[in-house]
């Protein structure tokens, strides 16, 4: 299976270091993984200049992965993310990464779906009715990394495939 090259949304002052260990697996085509100074050039940039780049970034990619910290839904980056790939027809996936351990070890609490608040155009419908949202079980940090490792690849296939379904 050819790698994908797939965009990451998540909050970045909370969870670049727990989305970084996620980028950084090997599982994605390699320019989905901007570098942490990348996404800290592009977050010093006015709002204009941030939408330009996320629209120019999302068009290239087939699916987006939202890594969903305990503070992820509701941000306004992320909520732009989502509505654009919903809106360019990609695959959209969130993984909970809450308990892989940060920087100084520790751990956050689970956050909400961030995919709640979207409705399917001309319908009732959340987005989260069919946007897939994974959760590993594991509690341990490293357990948890190895579980995403070893589901990354499938979840980004099945986002992709069911796209056409809402």
């Amino acid at each position: 299976m050819a790698k994908r090259q797939v965009f990451f949304s998540f909050e970045y002052n909370k969870d670049n270091w727990r989305a970084s260990q996620v980028r950084n697996m090997g599982k994605v085509h390699s320019s989905s993984t901007f570098s942490d100074n990348d996404w800290e050039e592009v977050k010093e940039k006015s709002d204009k200049k941030i939408k330009e780049w996320i629209d120019s970034q999302m068009a290239k990619r087939s699916c987006l992965v939202v890594l969903i910290g305990a503070t992820t839904s509701g941000r306004k980056w992320i909520k732009y993310e989502i509505k654009k790939a919903y809106e360019l027809n990609k695959g959209i996936v969130g993984i909970y990464i809450h308990n892989i351990k940060d920087r100084e070890g520790n751990q956050t609490s689970k956050g909400s779906n961030p995919f709640y608040q979207f409705y399917i155009e001309n319908s009732n419908e959340r987005l989260s009715k069919y946007a897939t949202c994974f959760d590993s079980s594991y509690k341990s940090s490293k357990y948890v990394y190895d579980d995403i490792k070893e589901n990354i690849e499938q979840l980004i296939e099945d986002a992709i495939n069911k796209k056409d379904t809402y």
